[in-house]
């Protein structure tokens, strides 16, 4: 299915948040993730399923100042 993911269109079979976070390789601290619009807690990536066309915004945190 495609997916935007930080407004970039995505091809992806995962079909949970949490798929999609392994398959991304996400770090297990410091991200944030929103789906339309709405930000998903890490305890509910497992439940959170991914549509066709569903915008997903991935935030890092960054250190530095």
């Amino acid at each position: 299915m495609k997916i935007l993911i930080n407004n970039k269109q995505t091809e992806t079979e995962t079909k949970s948040l949490s798929e999609l976070a392994a398959e991304l390789n996400l770090p297990e601290r410091g991200v944030a993730v929103a789906v339309s619009n709405k930000m998903v807690p890490r305890t509910e990536w497992e439940g959170t399923l991914l549509t066709e066309g569903a915008n997903v915004v991935i935030i890092k945190a960054a250190c530095g100042g």
